[in-house]
């Protein structure tokens, strides 16, 4: 991955333009996550971490439609294994494995793990997840504005990481990623490495010597770098990861590279848009 940093003049762009392709990302996403969350309940949908429920990792030559009817229960998903010849990964509401085992040993598959999660424990755990979220999210927005003390360089790193969030979540429901513990701690990666560039950047056009078009591109040489480097990081896991069959990692870093790539666009789009009318056309004028 090329991550030589373009020379863009941004003086050939106005504010909205800036703004323009952000917000409407942004709006995009909300929509369809509001639309989501209108037939379904849920904006994105969940695993059995926050549903409760079992998993069974069976080996058989029976097709996907004969599995499925091999079971009373109704069997929410079943993945190939990748590396693995006829294996597959099987959910399921139910969180009671027993009548399952049967089923499974009763049509000659061979079970090579299950695990079970009631859903009152579920339930528990999602309100830990959300809470996490929720403080990571606060606690971000408290350092911001303590950090720059002042309105729009704070809502501008705030507002670039709640859209460093939101359309991940937007593309997990189209790409039909459930929402795991794991895809939990890859949300709240992304609140890291939203902040880590918009504060690069503020710093430099706030804190350090030289015009505002000097300071930004000394932040984007520096940040577009450290991100695309950690794109490509993120490309090689997933891959990976997906060809030699290891579960959650390539939901993880399909995240990640999604926040990232969103974390790009509004850093240097919207940050930047913000950051220009603070300087020359808001209270810093």
């Amino acid at each position: 991955m090329d991550a030589s940093v373009p020379d863009v003049d941004y003086t050939e762009y106005t504010n909205r333009q800036l703004v323009a392709i952000p917000i409407a990302l942004l709006a995009v996403a909300i929509v369809v996550l509001t639309v989501a969350t209108a037939l379904t309940g849920l904006p994105v949908a969940l695993g059995i971490e926050f549903t409760g429920g079992t998993e069974m990792q069976v080996v058989t030559d029976d097709s996907p439609a004969e599995i499925t009817s091999t079971f009373d229960e109704d069997v929410d998903s079943i993945t190939p294994i990748a590396g693995q010849t006829d294996t597959y990964q099987l959910t399921f509401q139910a969180d009671d494995a027993d009548p399952l085992l049967e089923q499974a040993e009763a049509a000659g598959y061979e079970i090579e793990s299950v695990g079970e999660r009631s859903a009152s424990f579920a339930s528990d755990s999602q309100r830990q997840a959300i809470f996490g979220l929720m403080v990571a999210f606060g606690g971000m927005a408290a350092l911001v504005a303590l950090m720059f003390r002042t309105f729009i360089p704070s809502i501008a790193v705030i507002a670039s990481a709640f859209s460093d969030i939101v359309i991940p979540l937007a593309l997990m429901r189209l790409f039909d990623i459930e929402l795991t513990l794991g895809t939990v701690a890859a949300l709240l990666m992304l609140v890291g490495y939203s902040v880590d560039s918009d504060l690069l950047l503020n710093n430099h056009v706030l804190r350090r010597r030289g015009d505002f078009y000097t300071s930004t591109f000394r932040a984007m040489r520096t940040g577009i770098t450290m991100t695309t480097t950690s794109i490509a990081a993120m490309i090689v896991m997933t891959v990976v990861s997906y060809l030699l069959g290891i579960p959650l990692l390539p939901d993880v870093g399909l995240i990640l590279v999604f926040g990232l790539l969103t974390d790009l666009m509004n850093t240097y789009l919207l940050n930047v848009s913000l950051l220009r009318y603070y300087k020359y056309e808001g209270i810093a004028k």
